[in-house]
């Protein structure tokens, strides 16, 4: 079997997309439209941030894809690409608002140091594995991903703490279908990862490069929306 980016995208992520947005409890995460909105900010705001770094990668030659999968490239990804980031978002939000809806708890936000320097640690362990030619892709997603992880936490680390459980199982699932889903895509030769700038380390045939960077996406995407209504939330 064969299928182009285009095709993937519609059989193994748009349908989960549709059928999450179905069922998902309305009000949104018992906010109802703020919710929505702060899916949408988040959305754009992954996009904005995860495209030159995409970009980048690809000319390095990090990653590349199999011939007559794409439709069109924009800079150096092709469009289902971008098409991706926008799915996981809204994917990874819809799912997360399930699980955190409004406490009657009065926690405040205020700063984790810890976190936050877990966060710099990420970076600063990123930074070191660029050094490294098979360092280069895992060292690149945790430069890029400790910073915004460090930001997260110093800002409202300590109302993340005390939720962790309920964003925590929300991250889990989404991380664990797009990760098979992109070791199929893998297989299928859609994308080829190099073996070049990776580690050579597999889980169930994926490389560790990729499961790192969808749990991530999805952990910055769920920190993200949890911070988001929390502030919403001392609005109103």
């Amino acid at each position: 079997m064969s299928l182009t980016y285009f095709q993937f995208l519609s059989v193994f992520v748009v349908p989960v997309l549709i059928i999450v947005a179905a069922t998902t409890p309305k009000p949104l995460a018992g906010r109802g439209k703020i919710a929505g909105v702060g899916i949408g900010i988040l959305t754009l705001i992954a996009l904005g941030y995860t495209i030159p770094w995409d970009n980048y990668l690809i000319e390095q030659g990090v990653w590349w894809y199999g011939d007559r999968t794409v439709l069109f490239r924009i800079w150096n990804a092709p469009i289902e690409e971008y098409l991706f980031i926008l799915l996981q978002s809204l994917l990874t939000g819809l799912w997360v608002s399930r699980f955190i809806g409004p406490r009657k708890e009065a926690y405040d936000i205020r700063t984790s140091v810890p976190g936050a320097g877990i966060g710099i640690s990420i970076a600063v362990v990123g930074a070191l594995l660029l050094q490294f030619p098979r360092g280069y892709y895992l060292g690149a997603i945790l430069l890029w991903a400790g910073p915004v992880l460090a930001v997260q936490w110093a800002y409202g680390g300590g109302y993340l703490w005390v939720t962790k459980r309920r964003w925590a199982i929300g991250v889990l699932a989404p991380t664990l279908y797009l990760c098979l889903s992109d070791r199929i895509a893998i297989e299928l030769g859609i994308w080829h990862i190099s073996p070049a700038f990776t580690t050579g380390i597999t889980v169930g045939g994926l490389p560790i490069e990729e499961g790192a960077f969808f749990f991530l996406t999805n952990l910055l995407l769920a920190q993200g929306l949890v911070l988001f209504l929390r502030v919403t939330d001392r609005w109103r």
